[in-house]
């Protein structure tokens, strides 16, 4: 199982900042992730990075127990 730490939106919308999801590649945790916390985090996630133990990730990359993934979506904002 590893742990997924969710940023911004995501974070808000799973209503906490780390979960663990089971799943053998990065996509199998992202499909996961978006069917455990709806369609509005899945509809997120279209657009976020992700990142594994500290490195972007392509969905078709393993995921070992005890793995980090990282969603971090678009964030937009702040004064000039």
């Amino acid at each position: 199982m590893a742990t997924v730490r969710l940023f911004a939106r995501l974070r808000e919308l799973a209503g906490g900042s780390r979960v663990q999801i089971e799943g053998a590649t990065v996509g199998e945790i992202v499909a996961a992730a978006g069917e455990q916390f709806g369609s509005e985090f899945a509809a997120s996630l279209e657009t976020a990075r992700i990142w594994l133990n500290g490195e972007e990730a392509d969905y078709d990359d393993a995921v070992d127990p005890g793995d980090e993934v990282a969603m971090l979506p678009p964030v937009s904002g702040g004064d000039r």
